[in-house]
């Protein structure tokens, strides 16, 4: 895979991640004054990061079929589930861990046959 598309795939792993830490982060704070008494600072800029994500996965999908980013996407889940346990402590029970495993061999599988092509 191009360095090009590679950069576009992690950069919207990593927002997602941002986003989800900040999303759970933000649902224990006060509504913010300055947002309209609405959503916490860190809600909205979870929502940002959101956004960008999405914009980086958009230009992404200018290099690859769907449904190859979308595999690669899925990183995505495993990348927050990990985030959530080093950077929040929430443990991981084995059978997550499994899932992990099963995930992870499968975007494997993908970038494998992508490769081929």
């Amino acid at each position: 895979m191009p360095v090009k598309t590679t950069f576009l795939l992690v950069a919207m792993i990593s927002c997602t991640v941002l986003a989800n830490l900040l999303m759970k982060l933000g649902a224990d704070d006060p509504p913010s004054g300055t947002l309209l008494g609405f959503m916490s600072w860190r809600t909205f800029v979870g929502l940002a990061a959101f956004g960008f994500a999405g914009l980086f996965y958009a230009a992404a999908l200018r290099f690859l079929p769907l449904n190859a980013a979308q595999s690669y996407a899925a990183a995505q889940f495993v990348a927050v589930i990990l985030a959530s346990w080093l950077l929040l402590g929430e443990p991981i029970v084995v059978e997550r861990w499994i899932g992990i495993s099963l995930i992870s061999g499968g975007i494997i599988v993908v970038a494998a046959a992508q490769n081929i092509r």
